[in-house]
């Protein structure tokens, strides 16, 4: 079949309206019972299961289920992993083992789901492969580690579709947009290292906790100095450790971090200056550095006409409004990009004042009716592969 008719896509959604209640089931499953990145054995079993496909075997510890026959295909993910957060959520179906699917995953999981075993039900035009992927959350990333597997092309795949929820944005809205949409993520880590002593007397120690703290403010310079400011970029210190008592200058300062950018040239020479500053810093205040770079995932660019078929399938599907999102949040998604034509859709769940809980929160959960908002997007998606690889559009 080359083409799907108002009637086909009529019984795709029957298809996936029927298989809603036990998805449902299966995201208390998957919620109440999560397991952390680089752990997810029990939780892809549960998937497996779901999808009749028991025998799949393991791709860097996750999975690639293929339905459908020969030619090419279209991916759809879903992350496995939660985060180790202690849930507050106070939902019967809580998590009680100290991890919990505070990023959505678990409404991400069911809803594919749903959608795959519609489209085996169905006469669907092109196979769908189930990219079941781990450590979203963690490094090594689950999504790099399928893409260099080769796993993906021997399988076909010429589209990958993503659907992640958003609090960011309103309910009822979604954001496809075309281009880049999320920023690069490197993590930096800096050791600064002196002869400390008493606090009475630093004239005769070196310091890296001012080390440390000239590092900190530099930094800011950075971006706003040395990168246009019509490019978002941003360079953050999330974690310092040093000393331990108020009368002490420390041998030692520890900080940690991350550059975001979605330029290639901006994002070497944000690296390149923060080594410049480090070096300079710890010379200054007598001290040694040590400045490890740790390259993440790329930007996260959405092809542009997957992009614009998703949307418009995703308007045809439903009566969720489009609207613009690019932040610099990252996704270990951006790497299937690398390998074929990719769109990351942002679902909107938020309230006018965003004041709910939000991502990696403990007491985010979002509610049973945002599997079928997921899942729709995500059969949105497939329908906009389908036109992208059979060179014709569907009827909408």
């Amino acid at each position: 079949m080359s083409r799907w008719t108002n009637a086909d896509v009529g019984r795709a959604l029957a298809a996936l309206e029927a298989e809603l209640p036990a998805a449902i089931e299966l995201r208390h499953e998957l919620h109440s019972h999560p397991d952390l990145s680089g752990s997810e054995g029990p939780t892809t079993l549960r998937l497996l299961d779901a999808l009749d496909a028991t025998g799949s075997p393991d791709v860097h510890g996750g999975r690639v289920v293929r339905i459908g026959g020969d030619g090419p295909a279209i991916g759809l993910r879903a992350e496995l992993d939660a985060l180790p957060l202690v849930e507050q959520t106070g939902l019967p179906w809580a998590s009680t083992n100290g991890a919990s699917h505070a990023c959505g995953h678990d409404v991400h999981m069911a809803a594919l789901v749903a959608v795959v075993r519609a489209l085996r039900s169905v006469d669907a035009p092109l196979p769908v492969v189930a990219v079941l992927q781990p450590r979203e959350e963690a490094v090594p990333s689950g999504a790099a580690d399928l893409v260099r597997s080769q796993a993906l092309l021997s399988e076909s795949v010429g589209a990958m579709i993503g659907v992640h929820v958003q609090p960011r944005l309103a309910a009822g809205t979604f954001s496809s947009m075309a281009g880049a949409v999320n920023a690069s993520s490197d993590d930096f880590r800096i050791v600064l290292r002196a002869m400390g002593g008493h606090a009475g007397y630093p004239h005769v120690t070196g310091d890296p906790v001012l080390a440390a703290s000239e590092v900190v403010v530099s930094v800011q310079a950075l971006v706003s100095r040395r990168v246009s400011p019509l490019n978002p970029a941003v360079v953050t210190v999330g974690s310092i450790h040093a000393g331990h008592a108020p009368n002490v200058i420390p041998d030692v300062a520890v900080l940690e971090g991350t550059i975001r950018t979605f330029d290639s040239a901006d994002r070497k020479l944000l690296g390149s200056k923060l080594r410049q500053v480090v070096e300079r810093a710890a010379a200054v205040h007598d001290c040694s550095a040590e400045f490890v770079l740790n390259a993440g995932e790329p930007p996260l660019i959405n092809d542009g006409p997957l992009a614009n078929a998703t949307e418009r399938w995703i308007g045809s599907l439903t009566a969720r409004v489009p609207v613009d999102l690019r932040s610099c949040g990252s996704d270990d998604f951006s790497y299937y990009g690398e390998m074929c034509p990719s769109v990351m859709v942002f679902y909107g769940l938020g309230d006018a004042e965003l004041s709910t809980p939000g991502l990696h929160h403990p007491a985010f959960a979002p509610g049973d009716d945002e599997v079928r908002g997921i899942a729709e997007c995500l059969l949105a998606g497939y329908f906009a592969g389908c036109e992208l690889l059979l060179g014709a559009p569907a009827d909408t």
